[in-house]
């Protein structure tokens, strides 16, 4: 997949490209990305994005002229190596919100453009005419679309074949919604089950008895059941949405009950 960002502050992303799973995915070529700054699409003297609003009002708002430009520009070169087209993502908290159905959907597109915008935003044509999506990553605002710009891009990146080592695990994760959960046992859409690693004890917590016992249908039974349970305590909204019952629910709540006076 190709990522074109544009942004006023391209070296923002130096860090963020230069560890980690992203670092990975650039090495193994699963991914490509390519920073534009959106000051070499401007054509005056003094490389200026922004402007004050029509009307009056505080701040600066970015320009059509700069950002039309950049990318026109990527489409352009784009369509002479591959001749599909991409989406133009503008980050921007009046946009939908993003989510694990989102980044599923997200990661079959062969590239993506991410927009970062500043100040009070964009000029409203730029989201009429040149964005294909707008999207935020939750109802809260920050400076720039940077920050989110990243979040998505990881987020897509890592549901891409050859990312992660081990593709097993990314789907049994909180808000995972593939098909292959069914198969797996866990149910799409709650948050992940707690997880254990050495030592057994510390500092006198231990990790339950039944991941230490080798009976993986056990196991097995407990994580569906600890998932479910965690769920209804820290994001009670997402148990409607995975279909959950209110008998299901009580079902698990008097199962751990019952787990609980056997030890």
């Amino acid at each position: 997949m190709i990522f074109d960002i544009i942004t006023i502050f391209p070296g923002f992303f130096g860090s963020i490209l230069e560890h980690g799973l992203l670092k990975h995915a650039i090495a193994g070529s699963e991914i490509a990305v390519n920073l534009h700054d959106l000051r070499d699409f401007t054509g005056d003297a003094h490389r200026s994005v922004d402007d004050r609003p029509f009307g009056g009002g505080p701040g600066m708002v970015f320009k059509p002229e700069p950002l039309f430009r950049a990318v026109e520009s990527i489409e352009s070169s784009r369509e002479v190596t591959s001749g599909e087209a991409a989406r133009a993502v503008l980050l921007t908290p009046q946009g939908r919100v993003f989510n694990q159905a989102l980044a599923a959907e997200l990661s079959r597109e062969h590239a993506l453009i991410l927009i970062c915008s500043r100040y009070e935003g964009v000029d409203e044509r730029v989201a009429a005419h040149l964005a294909t999506d707008e999207i935020s990553i939750g109802d809260y605002v920050l400076s720039g679309g940077e920050l989110p710009a990243a979040v998505l891009m990881e987020a897509v990146t890592r549901l891409l074949p050859g990312v992660l080592g081990n593709e097993e695990s990314k789907l049994a994760e909180s808000f995972q919604e593939l098909p292959a959960l069914a198969a797996s046992g866990t149910r799409a859409g709650l948050l992940d089950f707690p997880q254990y690693t050495r030592p057994a004890e510390f500092r006198r917590w231990k990790v339950p008895e039944v991941l230490l016992s080798g009976n993986h249908s056990q196991i097995e039974r407990w994580r569906r059941r600890q998932s479910l349970l965690k769920t209804s305590v820290k994001r009670p909204d997402l148990l409607e949405k995975a279909g959950i019952s209110a008998e299901e629910l009580r079902a698990a709540r008097e199962e751990e009950e019952f787990a609980a006076r056997e030890l």
